[in-house]
């Protein structure tokens, strides 16, 4: 009896190998998202967290942000613009996947005229490197979104070529419902933020239709504007942040 049933069972993984060997010849790139799906994130307690590299070009700097090293994230200048990875501690960026080789492969910036970017180099790894399913053999350059994949550890590459946006100032009206901690549970309203910021205050004011801009100009003098702002944060201030 046990007998027999080795042998069915012998026969089962016999099947199923032959069904791989078919799939591996003809469906490769379905096997390469196979493999992929091995290295997904696990969840944590507070949601899911992705693997990523981002190049970052900001003036005459360039650097990347990542979290592939023990999954913290990390802004990493390197003088040569190349961020090595692999297993190896001498690396730049060290993983721990088995399957990743101790030099694997490296992230270099080129600023060139013509072809200026970062590149993705494979250092003749042992599980190769791929990038959207496709293996590398030669550099390539990589474009904002595109999914890499070295060994079984997979990450997304984003690159950031534009500079700092400057966004507009936070209204006053939410300004004010800003608190700072003071001890324990207690808080406060930051009318530090306001009273140090009393042009910009008084701007926003502007804004309001109820309001008229010249009368708040012309009218009130420096220190009247002050008393009005003091008067009106120690009527908003809770009792027990008095």
């Amino acid at each position: 009896m046990i007998a027999e049933f080795s042998e069915k069972e012998l026969e089962k993984r016999l099947s199923l190998y032959q069904v791989f060997l078919k799939l591996y010849e003809h469906h490769s790139s379905f096997l390469d998202e196979i493999l992929q799906l091995e290295n997904l994130p696990q969840p944590l307690s507070t949601g899911v967290q992705g693997c990523y590299l981002q190049g970052v070009i900001d003036s005459s700097d360039v650097y990347v942000i990542t979290n592939l090293s023990e999954g913290k994230t990390q802004k990493l200048l390197q003088p040569q613009y190349i961020w090595t990875i692999g297993r190896d501690r001498t690396c730049g960026i060290c993983v721990c996947d088995r399957r990743v080789s101790r030099r694997h492969a490296a992230i270099q910036y080129i600023e060139n005229a013509d072809y200026s970017g970062f590149y993705l180099v494979d250092f003749s790894s042992t599980n190769g490197t791929f990038v959207n399913g496709e293996p590398v053999y030669r550099p390539i350059k990589l474009q904002d979104g595109d999914h890499i994949r070295l060994g079984s550890m997979t990450f997304s590459f984003y690159m950031n070529l534009t500079p700092p946006q400057v966004l507009p100032r936070v209204a006053v009206e939410l300004l004010m419902q800003l608190v700072t901690r003071k001890s324990g549970d207690e808080v406060q309203i930051n009318r530090k933020v306001s009273l140090e910021n009393l042009d910009h205050t008084l701007e926003a004011f502007r804004q309001i239709p109820i309001l008229n801009s010249e009368e708040i100009a012309v009218s009130l003098s420096q220190k009247q504007q002050s008393e009005i702002l003091d008067n009106f944060f120690s009527k908003q201030m809770p009792s027990n942040s008095r």
